[in-house]
């Protein structure tokens, strides 16, 4: 696991599209695992704003909430839209369908989805909890996309975004672990001290499902790039 220590988020999006241009100057970037959260503002950010060509690349979303529909504005189809989607040309993004009738058969739909667009670089945050995407502690490491409730830490973090803690849906559809883990490459952001303990936890700890995170150690390609207050605890 390598670990980049920057200054700023800005400094840290940078570094991030580093990796990413390299990865297109290899032609080793055919799909782009993305999140959405404050976390990876500034790396898409530093996507637009040094032009980085995606038109040969899929993205796949890690997760979207469920009960809101596409063009709901908290939603996760929304805030890729507005932070990338609008100014980036990709060849193809997929997210799940939070508003789906049937959440079994959406499931299906983005397995078989993942399963056609093998992720090449997987960009991630991490909850001060320890999950990753929406996997909360708990969820099994051999898990693929799945139907998730929230924990009340998790809501009230998302909180932010929306009017009142009410309205923040309680459960998610999210990528699995198994899946993420299967990225050929993972690339961890992470600023604030209110990350540091999962951070600490994620490299120092056991590897345990109450901690999700942790299964991280067993990927051979990982890079966390984190700003001094994230990585205080190491």
């Amino acid at each position: 696991m390598q670990i980049i220590k920057v200054n700023t988020p800005e400094d840290g999006g940078n570094e991030g599209v580093r990796i990413i241009s390299n990865a297109l100057k290899n032609n080793r970037l055919n799909c782009l695992g993305l999140a959405t959260g404050s976390t990876p503002i500034t790396l898409y950010q530093a996507i637009i704003a040094q032009h980085i060509n995606m038109q040969h690349v899929v993205s796949v979303n890690l997760d979207e909430y469920v009960g809101l529909s596409a063009k709901h504005p908290q939603s996760y189809h929304q805030f890729m839209q507005k932070k990338l989607f609008d100014k980036v040309n990709f060849k193809a993004n997929y997210l799940p369908n939070g508003d789906a009738t049937v959440i079994a058969d959406e499931i299906k739909r983005y397995n078989d989805i993942i399963a056609k667009n093998p992720i090449d670089i997987q960009i991630l945050g991490i909850g001060e909890n320890g999950h990753i995407g929406f996997n909360e502690p708990g969820t099994s490491f051999d898990s693929k996309t799945h139907l998730v409730d929230l924990t009340a830490n998790t809501i009230k973090a998302n909180a932010r975004f929306f009017e009142n803690i009410a309205d923040v849906p309680t459960q998610a559809i999210t990528m699995g672990i198994q899946q993420i883990m299967a990225a050929k490459q993972i690339i961890m952001l992470a600023y604030g001290t209110k990350k540091a303990q999962a951070i600490a936890n994620m490299i120092k700890g056991p590897i345990v499902e109450n901690m999700p995170a942790s299964i991280l150690q067993n990927h051979k390609n990982v890079i966390v790039i984190a700003d001094g207050a994230a990585l205080s605890l190491l």
